[in-house]
Formats: C-alpha cells, structure tokens, sequence
C-alpha cells in the first residue's frame, strides 16, 4: 500500500470551493477573499513573530572603556552654575530686544548713528551757512561760466549731503519734511554744475530760490517724489565732500590755535568737529567710492573717531585734549589723501 500523500490545505480549499458546482458551497465562494485576507494577515503575524526570534541580541559594553566616553551623571558636564528656565527667559527677550533696536536703526535709515555724530543745531547753522556762501556765487550767467559753476557744485554737493543726514536723523531737526525733496534737487543741479553755461545757471538760481523758501518757512514744492532712502551714489560725489572737510578742517585748526582762541570761538569748533565726524560716516555709506576697501574704511573712521573726541574733549572743558584731538584729525586726513581722493 503506498503512503498517503500530504494535500496542501489551500489546495483542498481551492478544490472545494472551485470544482463543486454545489450552490451552497458556490454561495461561499464568494466569501473567498475575506478568507485569503485572514489567512494573509495570520502569515504576516508569523512571520513577525519570527522576525523578533531572530533579532540580534544587545550589545554588551565594557564599563571601562565607557567611562572614557560618556558622563556617569549629566550634571558633571555643566561647568559653572546650571542654567534655569527664568535666566534663559532673560536671555532671550534681551535677544529680542536687541534684534528689534537694531531693525528699528536699520529701517529709520541709521538714525542714531547721525544723532551719535551730529547735533540739530551744528546741521541747521551749517545749512544757513552754506546758503548764504551759495548765494554769493549765483549772481551772473558770466561769472557762473567763468568758474563759479565749481563753487556751485561744491556747495550744493554739501547741502545734498546734509540734507540727507537730516531726512534720517532720530531728532526733530528743522527742515526735517522737506529734506528729501531738498536732497534730490540739490544733488541733481550738482551733478548738472560740471560746466558751466547758461541752463545749468538758470537752474541753480532755482535751487538759490529753493533755500531762500526753505529757510523763510516756506518749503519746497516737489515735482516729483523723492525717495525715503538715501542712495549715496546719487547725493554726493566723493571729491567735492573731500574739498569741504579740508575747509573744515583748516578753519578748525585757527579756532583752536590755543585754549583762548578754543573757548573764543567754542560754538565754532563743535559744529565743525561734529561735521567731520558726520563726512567720515558719509564717505563710507554703500554706495559712496571705495566704501567697501576696508584701508579706506578705516582711515575714515578714524577722522570720525577723532572728530568725536574733540567734541567729548570740549565736554570735559579739556583744551589741551582739544588741540590733541584736532591733530589727530589732521593726521587721519593727511593719511586718507595720500591714497585716495
């Protein structure tokens, strides 16, 4: 007698539910693929079951060699005293802060850095100055060809760039509303002075009657609209605000001759010192010549430095300290136009 053959149980299933033509069992076929899913959901527990019998085992360590590595207690790996949550809260809120100060600073346009440098009261006098030193030269379409069309330039170059510090200075300085507007017709008619002939003349004595306007109350009328934002590459050429902080700087030096002729001519000194300390922060904005060699950087900023610490020196009633400021300021200048102009 042969040996009972072994039928594979899906077979037997397969046999009974395909080749009967019962309609009993024809009824359960249709049952059919709820039972393959079952079986399919039985053979993946298995084989799961299987899988967790094969895992390898965990890896055993050597204490020693351990030690080496890692930290038997977390807190041995603090040196100094543990942060808390309330010193963390601290940190970050004066990090918020100190991010919202520096957004505030960079959206005003830098205002606390002009307001750092720079006193309402130097920025006012200094226009007035300079406007009356403007009208002087806009007398005859002749002498503006003959040569006053660089003193043009020169003037409302400075008046472009003061105009400028003034539109974004963190104090309410006189002008203030108009100083935009003030700003780009200043620099245009500067940029148009070049050479001289008989329109450009027409349209500085337009400027001429723009400052007369300006310093009676009136304001400027805008023909166009100005822009918030300072782009110094279209306010100020570099060379005329060099000539300008050698006027200043040589008018500085007789004003402070001694410590009587320092305290004669206080009121002076100031402006002028803060107004070479504002020009080293100008000629380093984006935008300006070489703004971005930092030799050039450095040296104007070191005629700001120095510029500044004549001011702090006449705060402290220091004349000696003064006169030493000044000569610094002489030797950053001197040093800055042996390589650049």
């Amino acid at each position: 007698m042969k040996p009972a053959t072994k039928i594979p149980f899906i077979e037997i299933l397969f046999s009974k539910f395909f080749f009967h033509r019962d309609p009993m069992r024809s009824r359960c076929f249709h049952r059919l693929p709820t039972i393959l899913v079952a079986f399919g959901i039985l053979a993946c527990l298995g084989s799961d079951a299987v899988a967790q019998e094969q895992r390898a085992r965990p890896p055993k360590f050597d204490a020693d060699e351990v030690s080496r590595v890692f930290f038997a207690d977390p807190a041995a790996a603090f040196r100094g005293e543990r942060p808390s949550l309330a010193n963390l809260r601290d940190a970050g809120a004066e990090k918020v802060m100190a991010q919202a100060e520096a957004a505030a600073d960079e959206s005003s346009g830098g205002g606390a850095k002009w307001g750092n440098l720079v006193s309402p009261l130097s920025l006012e006098d200094e226009i007035k100055r300079i406007k009356l030193r403007y009208d002087s030269v806009i007398t005859t379409p002749g002498a503006f060809n003959g040569g006053g069309y660089q003193d043009a330039r020169l003037n409302l170059t400075v008046l472009a760039t003061l105009f400028a510090v003034v539109s974004d200075h963190k104090e309410d300085v006189r002008w203030k509303s108009d100083a935009h507007t003030a700003r780009d017709v200043m620099a245009r008619t500067a940029r148009n002075s070049a050479a001289g002939s008989t329109q450009v003349y027409n349209e500085a004595k337009l400027r001429k009657a723009d400052l007369q306007d300006l310093v009676s109350g009136a304001g400027i009328t805008a023909t166009q609209k100005s822009e918030k934002l300072n782009e110094w590459h279209m306010i100020a050429d570099r060379s005329p605000l060099m000539e300008y902080a050698e006027q200043l700087l040589d008018t500085l030096g007789d004003h402070t001759r001694d410590a009587t002729t320092t305290q004669d001519n206080l009121d002076a000194v100031k402006r002028e010192a803060e107004l070479l300390a504002m020009l080293g922060e100008v000629l380093v904005q984006e935008g300006m010549d070489d703004y971005d060699d930092p030799d050039y950087a450095e040296l104007s900023r070191a005629m700001t430095k120095s510029s500044s610490g004549v001011v702090s020196a006449i705060e402290r009633q220091d004349w000696d300290g003064v006169r030493a400021s000044v000569g610094d300021v002489s030797q950053s200048c001197a040093a800055c136009h042996e390589q650049y102009r």
